[in-house]
């Protein structure tokens, strides 16, 4: 089973996405991912999933919706344990354990492997994270967490680029997300930097950010 949530949810068993049913239990299915092999309660799954406004029948619901979840993905794989359920993975079925696994990995390697790695782990978001649930209660906070490691990977690739030389290829990326994150002094100093190293000082001058003082 392929488990993906770096992009919009959805899960492939054999080639095949799986129905997952509607917005609260794709929801439901989404939580249990963020915390898979650990036991959720059902009075933390009612909150994130309907916020200070439960309906009376919230807990019913989610026995329904864990029920019609079970009988799309096995019932092995999603275990009822007091307070609530579990989502039991095997190593790697989620893409977010690989991309980690995969950054993890990145920051132990000299910068060719680490480089690969990182393409590899920056390979598996297919757009933004939990996109179809972005406008669900609990999404909000989980998709800027997500949005976060994938930036800080991104820019350990940079990095691993520049180490490699690469530095004129590199200006065009870095130049969009400059746009794209203006905020981030990272990229701004990587820009900077393979700017320099292209030959092109008066250009990297340019892109030294006003309140230069911060760095």
């Amino acid at each position: 089973m392929d488990y993906r949530i770096l992009g919009p949810l959805e899960v492939v068993e054999a080639g095949r996405s799986l129905p997952l049913g509607g917005p609260k239990q794709r929801s439901l299915l989404a939580l249990l991912l963020l915390h898979a092999n650990e036991v959720v309660a059902t009075d933390e799954l009612i909150d994130r999933l309907w916020g200070d406004r439960p309906p009376p029948t919230a807990a019913k619901v989610v026995q329904v919706q864990v029920w019609r979840l079970r009988k799309t993905m096995g019932r092995d794989s999603l275990v009822t344990r007091p307070p609530g359920y579990v989502l039991r993975l095997l190593p790697d079925e989620l893409d977010l354990e690989r991309f980690e696994r995969l950054v993890a990995e990145a920051r132990k390697a000299e910068p060719t492997i680490a480089a690969g790695k990182l393409r590899e782990a920056l390979s598996l978001w297919r757009g933004q994270p939990l996109a179809d649930l972005a406008y669900e209660s609990f999404a909000s906070t989980e998709i800027a967490r997500l949005e976060e490691l994938r930036v800080v990977a991104l820019e350990e690739r940079i990095e691993a680029d520049l180490a490699l030389g690469r530095s004129a290829e590199l200006v065009p990326e870095l130049e969009a997300l400059v746009v794209e994150h203006p905020l981030r002094e990272r990229l701004r100093r990587q820009l900077m930097l393979a700017l320099y190293r292209s030959g092109r000082q008066a250009d990297a001058l340019e892109a030294y950010p006003k309140r230069a003082s911060s760095w």
